[in-house]
């Protein structure tokens, strides 16, 4: 199981930031080069990706062969598919879209098995080790799983006390594109109006002791909200960064022509 794994990164977690990016290519070879550089997890993406949990199998496969943790973001209007990710290995949940604590209440209650939720229960999984770890040890510690819940409109900024006060979300997500289309700045996420709803949220959960995350995609927004106190930080896409990497190549090398 993932246990010790989680434990260790929620420790990391706890004391300073962790880095990781978001997988939609769907090809393991990125989730291990991830791995392999350093990154501490990696947001298998089922919402802007074409990606099925089948795939997401073979990602978070690649996940642990190269030591970096699998987190599965899930599709807004499939939460049944919590269940599915955890039994498949993934070692947390991120869910887009959360609006009010009964939307918060719902993910928490499909990623823990009872008394803290009602997750559907099989033990016959991969997760379990197709029926190989202990019973008892396998429910108790798939609770260890975090729970990441996606703040980005401004229905959950006008409900956000009411969402933190619910139990079992290790993290709260900003998403700074989602959240500038909500307030009328679609993609402008560097917005005087989108900074000040982001500095609220990130202020707020610290005041209440809670880990609070976001997306970035300059090494700029990464710095300024370190600064600010966020300690998950998913910086950028596999593809983005890929192609970002080509494209400053091309530059060098087309440099290179004679005159």
């Amino acid at each position: 199981m993932l246990t010790t794994q989680i434990r260790a990164f929620k420790a990391k977690m706890a004391g300073g930031p962790v880095f990781g990016i978001f997988s939609k290519s769907g090809d393991p070879a990125f989730v291990e080069a991830a791995g392999h550089s350093g990154f501490d997890f990696i947001i298998i993406d089922l919402e802007h990706a074409a990606t099925s949990v089948e795939t997401a199998q073979n990602l978070i496969r690649g996940a642990q062969i190269a030591g970096i943790l699998p987190i599965v973001r899930v599709k807004e209007d499939r939460l049944s598919v919590i269940g599915e990710v955890l039994d498949i290995g993934a070692a947390g949940v991120q869910a887009p879209q959360i609006v009010d604590a009964a939307s918060a209440r719902a993910v928490v209650e499909r990623a823990k098995f009872a008394p803290a939720g009602a997750r559907g229960v099989c033990r016959f999984v991969r997760a379990a080790e197709y029926s190989s770890l202990e019973r008892d040890r396998y429910f108790r510690e798939s609770n260890e799983a975090l729970v990441i819940a996606q703040l980005e409109g401004v229905e959950a900024l006008r409900n956000v006390e009411s969402i933190l006060s619910v139990p079992g979300i290790d993290i709260i997500f900003i998403g700074p594109y989602d959240l500038s289309q909500s307030l009328g700045v679609t993609g402008q996420v560097g917005h005087p109006l989108v900074l000040e709803k982001m500095t609220y949220l990130v202020e707020l959960c610290s005041r209440k002791g809670l880990i609070v995350g976001t997306f970035v995609d300059t090494l700029a927004n990464a710095e300024k909200w370190i600064a600010a106190g966020v300690r998950y930080v998913a910086y950028s896409v596999d593809v983005g960064i890929f192609t970002e990497a080509c494209r400053q190549l091309v530059a060098a090398l087309a440099s290179m022509r004679p005159a």
